[in-house]
């Protein structure tokens, strides 16, 4: 495969990314919020210190060091992979269209990966022969078809499907830094989906990876695929997160059946009890999967713009939020409006007569400083005392 089109935006732009996105205080949406506000990241990293004392906030963001993002870049480039921030060109579609999509991504191996349509394959670590043999089957067949295999690195389940699209390109989302191999029996498998496919992290380099870092790792897979199947999967098992997650996209879930006296497969036939697709061969997925299971972002950064790295890619409605005359006032209404029961942004609008836009950009100076929780579904509270 030939090397897609390369950076659009600065280094400095990057690095600035990282470092919002390494802040323990910014998460992904707000990460959107801010670059969607001020047009990039080099930009809010400038205004976070001006708009925490507007809103009287006692202390700074505390912002990763310049140092240690650039040292992280470094680190990543000389390990052979690259960064994509959310928002430019590249930055795989159907991610950014899900909730709460990675503030960056680092990657190794083949980028042209991320432009092909993908289905993920997921299911049990402890997988029986016969689930390994049949997600890599179904790997293989989606794979003749022009369809690039997203899962997670795991064994049992994973690392079928993983081998069965190596010739037609697989998609490996892990846990912890690009650098680091998790379990450490897939290191051959890692280096050879390095050589066709490729490999996908939000972590940072060097990041050993925790309990907590696997339904992060989850979204992940969901987001880049227009539907997930699951092979095999016990109760409350990591692949179920997956499948939700999948379906509270938008996307399709399938699900292979199995005997009910196999604990492995109580999960699958639990998601066949409740609405997923069931899935014997490839076309039973092929036939129930949408062309395109979401709408994508639009990108933030302008390819043609002399500037991309400062230059949004599409008109705000108020091009200097930060110095509207009402938007403490409208701030300090939304507040009063919300309590520790989260509250959809919808009807904050509804309530408040506001524009949306305009409801975003006070929401964000309240999470700014420190007032309010952003939840999933587009919802919102305050921040719970003690």
């Amino acid at each position: 495969m030939g090397a897609p089109a390369r950076e659009i935006v600065s280094d400095a732009e990057r690095i600035a990314a990282l470092r919002l996105a390494r802040s323990g205080e910014i998460g992904p949406i707000t990460f959107r919020n801010l670059i969607e506000r001020f047009g990039s990241a080099l930009a809010a990293v400038s205004e976070l210190p001006s708009l925490a004392t507007q809103g009287g906030r006692a202390g700074q963001i505390r912002l990763a060091g310049l140092a240690h993002a650039e040292q992280e870049l470094e680190a990543a480039r000389a390990f052979g992979a690259e960064m994509l921030i959310y928002g430019e060109i590249g930055y795989p579609k159907l991610l950014a269209a899900s909730e709460g999509a990675p503030s960056v991504i680092f990657m190794r191996g083949e980028m042209q990966m991320l432009v092909m349509p993908a289905v993920a394959i997921v299911g049990a670590r402890n997988a029986s022969a016969n689930g390994r043999k049949l997600a890599e089957s179904l790997a293989a067949g989606l794979g003749a078809r022009g369809i690039a295999i997203a899962s997670g690195l795991a064994r049992g389940i994973d690392a079928a499907a993983h081998r069965g699209a190596l010739k037609t390109g697989t998609l490996a989302v892990i846990a912890g830094g690009i650098d680091q191999i998790y379990p450490e029996e897939n290191a051959e498998l890692y280096e050879a989906i390095c050589e066709t496919g490729l490999i996908i992290s939000e972590m940072p380099f060097g990041h050993i990876a925790r309990a907590q870092d696997f339904p992060r790792r989850n979204r992940i897979i969901a987001g880049l695929a227009r539907g997930t199947v699951v092979v095999e999967a016990a109760e409350r098992s990591g692949s179920l997160i997956t499948a939700r997650l999948a379906g509270e996209m938008g996307r399709e879930v399938f699900a292979v059946p199995g005997s009910p006296l196999d604990a492995r497969c109580r999960g699958t036939n639990g998601l066949i009890k409740e609405g997923a697709t069931l899935v014997e061969t490839v076309d039973d997925i092929l036939d129930n999967l949408p062309e395109q299971a979401a709408e994508p972002a639009s990108p933030l950064f302008n390819r043609n713009s002399p500037h991309p790295a400062s230059t949004p890619a599409r008109p705000r409605a108020d091009p200097k939020p930060a110095q509207r005359p009402d938007s403490q006032s409208l701030a300090n209404a939304l507040f009063e409006l919300l309590g520790p029961s989260p509250v959809s942004i919808d009807e904050l609008v509804r309530q408040t007569g506001a524009a949306a836009s305009d409801i975003q950009t006070a929401l964000l100076d309240l999470e700014i400083d420190g007032l309010i929780l952003r939840l999933p579904g587009q919802l919102v509270s305050r921040v719970r005392p003690g």
